[in-house]
C-alpha cells in the first residue's frame, strides 16, 4: 500500500496566494489568466474567500474554493449560506477521498461560522462537478436549472434554502444582437476563453460581438446570462453555452445557430 504524506493548506489571503498558488494555472504564473485571477483574489480575501489546496508529497492534487453567499459568483440567492465555486481534484487522486475531506472543512468551517449551510452549483462536466459527491454528504437538490444544472445544499437550520433566479430568457435579451461572451476573473481559464470565442464568432462571420467583464459578485448574480455565473457565451438572445468549449465544438454551435436564423 502506497504511503503519502498529505497536508490541507488554507490559502485566505495574498501572500499565501503568491506563495502557494490558487491551484490552477500553477504552472503558469505569467499567463494574463493567472494575474487576472491573483488580482481578483486579492480583493475577495476580505469578503471571507478560502482556497483550500490539498498537497500530497508536496505536490497540489485537489482544491476547493468557497465564500459567504453574500458575495458568490454564482447568480443563487444564498445570504447566510457557504457557497463553494469550485472543487477538483486530479488523477488517481480522486480515489482517495480528498473531495470529500475538502467538502467536510467546507461544512464544518460553515458551522463554525453561524451559517445557516452549504451551497453548491452542480453539473457533470464542463468546470463543475457533478451532484452525486454532495448527495453523500447530506445535501438535497434544492433547485434546478437548464441545461442540466442543479442547485444542492446542505442545511444546518430552518431558513429558506438557496435558490436559483428564474429569468433567463430577459438576462440573455439584455446583451442584444450579435455575439456577447460574458465572464469573470474568478477562473484563471476564462481569458483565453474569451479570446478564443471571439476569434470563432469572427471566423464564422459574425459582425458584432463583444466580451463585457462580470465586475462584482452583484453583477455575476444580477447579470450573468446562465447559472454558471462567471462564463456564458450569448447570440442574439440565445445561450451557445456556459462553459468553455474547444474551437471545433464552438464553431459547430455557432454554425448551427447561423443556419438556424437563415431558414427563418
Amino acid at each position: 500500500m502506497d504511503s503519502h504524506t498529505v497536508e490541507i493548506l488554507t490559502v485566505d489571503e495574498a501572500g499565501k496566494a503568491d506563495e502557494h498558488g490558487f491551484f490552477c494555472y500553477k504552472s503558469k504564473p505569467e499567463a494574463e489568466g493567472y494575474r487576472c485571477k491573483l488580482a481578483w483574489l486579492e480583493q475577495r480575501f476580505a469578503e471571507g474567500l478560502q482556497i483550500k489546496i490539498v498537497q500530497e508529497d508536496g505536490r497540489s492534487v485537489g482544491f476547493i474554493e468557497y465564500t459567504p453567499g453574500e458575495f458568490a459568483w454564482r447568480p443563487i440567492k444564498a445570504e447566510g449560506y457557504m457557497v463553494i465555486h469550485c472543487l477538483w481534484v486530479i488523477g488517481r487522486a480522486k480515489e482517495k477521498g480528498y473531495g470529500s475531506r475538502l467538502i467536510e472543512l467546507c461544512i464544518n468551517d460553515a458551522r463554525s461560522r453561524g451559517m445557516h449551510g452549504v451551497a453548491a452549483l452542480t453539473k457533470k462536466g464542463g468546470h463543475l462537478v457533478g451532484k452525486k459527491i454532495f448527495l453523500k454528504h447530506g445535501f438535497e437538490v434544492v433547485d434546478r436549472a437548464e441545461p442540466t444544472f442543479n442547485l444542492v445544499a446542505k442545511t444546518f437550520d430552518d431558513a429558506p434554502p438557496p435558490a436559483l433566479p428564474q429569468n433567463w430568457e430577459e438576462r440573455r435579451a439584455h446583451y442584444g444582437d450579435g455575439l456577447t461572451v460574458v465572464y469573470a476573473n474568478q477562473c484563471p481559464y476564462f481569458d483565453d476563453a474569451v479570446k478564443k470565442a471571439l476569434k470563432v464568432a469572427a471566423d464564422v462571420g459574425i459582425q458584432t460581438r463583444q466580451a463585457v467583464q462580470l465586475g462584482s459578485a452583484q453583477e455575476a448574480r444580477n447579470l450573468a446570462p446562465c447559472p454558471y455565473g462567471t462564463f456564458g457565451v450569448v447570440y442574439d438572445g440565445a445561450l451557445v453555452t456556459c462553459t468553455p468549449l474547444s474551437t471545433k465544438k464552438l464553431k459547430e454551435c455557432l454554425q448551427e445557430l447561423l443556419m438556424a436564423e437563415g431558414t427563418r
